[in-house]
């Protein structure tokens, strides 16, 4: 997910869409350690979209309190 994708989504959605990944992220996990990972790179880019969704939230939380 682009980081423009991102900010043009409302907090509220970037929260949903945070749980969804970190979910998606346990369950690759899981399946690394069982050895059925197809492509075990999908766990590094998962991580790197969780990243960018907590950035953008934590700058869109800061901005609505600056207002």
């Amino acid at each position: 997910m682009k980081a423009k994708e991102i900010r043009s989504m409302t907090i509220d959605e970037i929260e949903s869409k945070l749980i969804e990944s970190q979910d998606k992220m346990f369950k690759q996990k899981f399946q690394k350690a069982l050895g059925q990972s197809e492509n075990p790179y999908k766990i590094k880019n998962t991580r790197k979209d969780i990243a960018r969704m907590l950035t953008i939230l934590a700058e869109k939380r800061s901005n609505d309190g600056k207002k």
